[in-house]
């Protein structure tokens, strides 16, 4: 057997397997291509592929130790479940089913093929694939109103520090310009209350605490890998830093509207604060990451127990 085809015998098998994916996840794939373009709240999705390739090709040979022997009757019964997903949200409209459904449809073939144990090294890739998916509709605006009114209350005590009169009535902020005699209503939409910045901060964290963790940690027992519980700190702080400085944002618009009138909140200068937004909330996330190993290297310097 030369070499082409032997190089045929072992491709053929993922290239068809990938053919069969792309044809019954041709329209999901698609709208979520769209969403992830037109939707800014998702449009960290547009790289989540590019890093979930990385991961799995600087981590190849960790994932060649891990394959095991095939696990078809679990992993076929994840593929039936997911196919049956899939057909329930098509049939229902939903299209968050059908989304989870490809991620557990990929997973089913993994282990249908790899065994289960594979998943301990793509864990992180296949969490990644769920945070770019975008979530129902109705539990986004449970999560966005609340992110607005407290934004919108961080960022009238914010104002007050500075002496600026203002009014809060729900999540509108009523500032009455120097000199003015009408106000102007600052409305803190969802753009302003931080869960645009949230869904891509949220898998920021996942990334950084991936790419910084120890490599030794994960002989660890899983309730002491300090890397886990560093992960889903950095995780969950993602919601306390978007609210904090998406209302420090509305802050700095309100006390530009204070001393400009609209013009403060009009142009490349309000824009210009989304951007900052973004840039402030990393910088946070990335000096908590350094705290949180400075602590983790005490911990184990002193050799303290995390149970104990």
């Amino acid at each position: 057997m030369n070499s082409s085809e032997s190089n045929l015998k072992i491709f053929w098998k993922p290239a068809l397997i990938c053919a069969a994916l792309a044809f019954l996840y041709a329209n999901v794939l698609t709208k979520l291509g769209r969403d992830w373009w037109t939707d800014e709240n998702y449009s960290h999705g547009l790289l989540v592929p590019f890093v979930i390739g990385f991961i799995v090709w600087t981590e190849f040979d960790e994932v060649k130790k891990l394959v095991g022997k095939p696990q078809i009757f679990f992993g076929g019964s994840i593929i039936i479940f997911s196919i049956l997903m899939l057909l329930g949200g098509t049939l229902g409209a939903e299209l968050f089913t059908q989304r989870v459904s490809l991620v557990l449809m990929i997973a089913g073939i993994v282990i249908y093929f790899f065994g289960a144990k594979i998943l301990q090294i793509l864990a992180t890739p296949f969490v990644l694939l769920l945070l770019s998916i975008p979530i129902p509709q109705i539990i986004f605006n449970k999560i966005a109103f609340p992110l607005q009114i407290w934004a919108s209350q961080a960022a009238v005590w914010g104002i007050r520090l500075f002496h600026v009169p203002t009014v809060r009535k729900g999540n509108v902020i009523e500032i009455l310009p120097g000199g003015a005699t009408q106000t102007i209503s600052l409305e803190v939409v969802e753009a302003c209350s931080g869960i645009r910045s949230l869904m891509t901060l949220v898998t920021l964290a996942l990334i950084l605490a991936y790419f910084t963790r120890e490599k030794s940690e994960n002989d660890r027992p899983f309730r002491r890998n300090f890397d886990f519980w560093r992960t889903i700190i950095l995780m969950f702080s993602a919601i306390p830093i978007a609210v904090l400085t998406n209302a420090a944002r509305v802050t700095a618009t309100a006390m530009l509207t204070f001393y400009y009138g609209k013009s403060g909140i009009e142009g490349t200068l309000h824009d210009s604060l989304g951007w900052m937004v973004y840039v402030v909330a990393l910088v946070l996330l990335i000096l908590l990451n350094f705290c949180l190993q400075f602590i983790i290297r005490k911990i184990s310097a002193n050799k303290i127990p995390l149970n104990a």
